[in-house]
């Protein structure tokens, strides 16, 4: 573990995890201690960066979002400017919510979410396959999400 936390810490990560919006004293009453205290500990969590940020979670499908894809990416050369380099782009593309650096055949793992089939196929055939140093890509639809967990295990 990189970070030095005790249980007290640990409480405060899983009900934030749980419910973001909480004010603080709500938050010191269910770890157990006051709001100065449960305040500094918060900020002393964000300062070290073990929390990263605070975030509202959408439902794609209700937004109009109903396709979610996958792409995975092989590149002819995979030195270190390569992949940076490749990396960068992605970052650049929307409709690419999560990326992935792999091992194995695959160099990236691409989570994609658009509103409709064409959309995705469009961004495939004109910037994704189109991009320097893309070798290969494959793809594969989602049929349904069966698992939707955002959060990190907390153990207490």
């Amino acid at each position: 573990m990189k970070a030095r936390l005790d249980s007290i810490d640990w409480h405060i990560l899983k009900e934030l995890q749980a419910d973001g919006r909480m004010t603080n004293v709500e938050l010191a009453r269910r770890v157990g201690i006051s709001a100065p205290p449960c305040l500094r500990r918060v900020r002393a969590l964000e300062e070290i960066g073990l929390i990263r940020g605070y975030r509202t979670l959408l439902d794609e499908k209700q937004l109009g979002y109903d396709v979610t894809a996958f792409a995975m990416v092989g590149l002819h050369s995979q030195t270190e400017a390569d992949l940076l380099a490749f990396d960068e782009k992605v970052k650049s593309w929307s409709i690419v919510r999560e990326s992935y650096m792999l091992s194995g055949e695959v160099d990236f793992l691409l989570k994609c979410v658009v509103p409709d089939l064409q959309t995705f196929q469009n961004f495939i055939i004109r910037e994704l396959t189109a991009t320097h140093n893309v070798d290969s890509v494959r793809t594969a639809l989602t049929i349904r999400k069966t698992k939707d967990d955002p959060i990190v295990p907390i153990e207490e």
